[in-house]
């Protein structure tokens, strides 16, 4: 039997819903990770291993197979590293498979179990609000996720044995609040840019003489 988490894949800023499904059966030792994943959610098995064994479970001498549907979505990121171990240890029996139903869930996992930063939170959350689910995330991203509606639960941890705690309800984290601008918070500064010295010459010139600009970005021009 399969065990399943819900996580998503984003396409531009849209978040499109993923199954991950974790399947063990009888066999030697292999993990396979399947359904169109990149190289960084191929590269997850081994930061899943790690991550468990950190927090104290070591992964069966099974075959392992990960299903990402649906499996003609490209699946890109470092996001699948949590669902693909909770549905790990849902399989395992650690955790209670039934418990994680109602959450959409995302994150990258450290070597020491430890739950990093990952983009994308916000769209996340509101596409998971939007279902009626709640949200398993890292805790840095917690703030961000808390814009998505002020209901929706919220379960923001900063390692997976903290994680696991809190769905036990041994140690339940509090519900992050969103982080509100302070109205006397400095703005950005000019000052704090290094190079693109052309581009900083255009808005200094812009804004002393009180011109409109426009602007257009991309990826590889922020610095």
């Amino acid at each position: 039997m399969a065990t399943r988490i819900t996580t998503i894949a984003f396409q531009g800023i849209e978040a499109v819903p993923v199954d991950v499904q974790v399947q063990m059966t009888p066999g030697t030792y292999r993990f396979n990770i399947v359904g169109l994943p990149d190289k960084a959610v191929g590269e997850s098995r081994e930061r899943v291993r790690a991550a468990l064994i950190a927090s104290g479970l070591a992964l069966p001498i099974k075959h392992i197979t990960v299903n990402l549907a649906p499996a003609d979505l490209p699946k890109e990121g470092s996001h699948y590293d949590l669902p693909i171990a909770l549905g790990l240890m849902a399989a395992m029996g650690a955790i209670p498979a039934d418990m994680l139903d109602r959450f959409l869930v995302l994150g990258e996992l450290a070597l020491d179990g430890r739950i990093s930063h990952v983009d994308g939170v916000l769209p996340a959350a509101i596409a998971a609000n939007a279902r009626d689910m709640g949200i398993i995330c890292p805790a840095v991203c917690g703030p961000e996720a808390a814009w998505a509606g002020e209901d929706m639960e919220i379960v923001a941890i900063e390692n997976l044995f903290g994680l696991v705690n809190h769905l036990a309800g041994r140690q339940m984290a509090p519900r992050p609040l969103p982080i509100r601008a302070l109205p006397n918070a400095p703005g950005p500064d000019l000052a704090d840019i290094r190079g693109q010295a052309v581009a900083r010459r255009a808005l200094e010139i812009a804004a002393a003489g009180g011109h409109n600009f426009l602007c257009a970005c991309s990826a590889a021009d922020n610095g």
